[in-house]
């Protein structure tokens, strides 16, 4: 992950409430993007670095609450704080449930948006975090031998290596050898730490 700071993507059609958020993060010195439409958005590509959203329900043509529809069907999620002129408590419960970290109804305090910011950006960050250790957990699964992924898979369900050699119809040394090199490939202390893997992972 990247060691750049924080990005908020700010996306509403009006240029007041727009530019008014952009001076107040401007103001904390937190980078931001301004856009008018979700598609204006959508043609940025998105940054290696920590990002939120602060993003307008009522846009002209894609909606905010489509776009983030879209991000979700693109694997793109994005920590997203929306913002409306309107207290349509329907429209805040789909957000809410799509993943939004908050709601903000216009007009709202500015330390309510800092503080939504802060929670979106430390979202993202919590996040991305857990990708990239599940990326490094399914790269070391890769990098098995097709015998060291079976020996894996009948260790963690408790079998002794004797058991493993006569179910694999291997001797019981190429047991031992593939268990040594499994467990320092996944660099896991014991067998319970790979277990835990593998059930992070869902390795069958």
């Amino acid at each position: 992950m990247t060691r750049e700071e924080p990005v908020v993507f700010v996306v509403d059609d009006d240029s007041s409430v727009r530019e008014g958020i952009m001076r107040l993060l401007e103001s904390r010195e937190i980078r931001a993007e301004a856009f008018k439409t979700a598609e204006e958005f959508l043609a940025r590509p998105r940054p290696a670095r920590l990002a939120c959203l602060v993003l307008d329900v009522r846009l002209p043509g894609v909606s905010g609450l489509e776009l983030q529809r879209q991000l979700i069907r693109i694997a793109a999620t994005i920590p997203t704080v929306f913002i409306s002129g309107h207290a349509d408590v329907p429209i805040s419960v789909q957000a809410m449930k799509a993943g939004a970290v908050e709601f903000l109804t216009k007009p709202f305090r500015n330390q309510q948006l800092l503080d939504a910011i802060q929670q979106a950006l430390e979202r993202d960050r919590v996040e991305r975090a857990h990708r990239a250790e599940l990326a490094d957990l399914q790269r070391r699964i890769d990098s098995l031998t097709r015998g060291e992924r079976e020996v894996m898979r009948l260790v963690v369900a408790g079998l002794l290596n004797k058991q493993i050699a006569s179910r694999l119809g291997v001797a019981e040394i190429t047991v031992k050898v593939r268990r040594a090199r499994i467990m320092e490939k996944m660099k896991a202390p014991a067998i319970v730490d790979l277990a835990r893997i593998v059930e992070r992972l869902r390795v069958g």
